[in-house]
């Protein structure tokens, strides 16, 4: 009895056909596809912005996904431990990447944030550590129709 071998390229031809002879120009063909790529930090635009000491308004920011490490981090905190209420205020500071033109967030930074502010970033967090994403599932109070907003925000005057 023959046994049929089948090559590692011969799996892969496209319909129509083997692959071109070597040289020739490979035209219409998709690259094949690489691993899925992992989104580690997220934009966000917060509901009334972070003022500084000079009086700017730093709206946008970004904020990357959380490591076991930042959870544990603040359980030793001194602050954390007087009051367990302060934990959102140092995780969240160890978290956002960029806050405006703020590169380098603080607790202190996270403290003088309004608390509208505070409760949004709090929810974007919960959401992109545990859901992996920055969309919900809203209905329209007018028609009652379903749709899903991004409440990382977006470009003035979109939702």
């Amino acid at each position: 009895m023959r046994r049929r071998t089948v090559s590692h390229t011969a799996l892969d031809e496209p319909p129509g056909g083997p692959d071109p002879a070597p040289g020739a120009e490979l035209v219409g063909r998709p690259a094949p596809p690489g691993p899925p790529k992992l989104q580690t930090e997220f934009s966000f635009e917060l509901p009334r912005g972070y003022v500084d000491e000079t009086g700017t308004l730093h709206r946008d920011g970004s904020m990357r996904l959380a490591t076991a490490r930042d959870e544990l981090a603040p359980l030793v905190d001194l602050r954390v431990k007087d009051n367990p209420a302060y934990l959102s205020v140092v995780l969240l500071s160890m978290v956002i990447t960029r806050l405006g033109t703020i590169t380098d967030v603080r607790t202190e930074h996270v403290e003088r944030l309004f608390a509208s502010d505070l409760a949004f970033l709090q929810d974007f967090y919960r959401r992109i550590n545990a859901e992996g994403h920055t969309r919900a599932a809203v209905t329209c109070p007018h028609c009652a129709s379903d749709f899903e907003v991004d409440l990382a925000g977006g470009r003035p005057g979109e939702s």
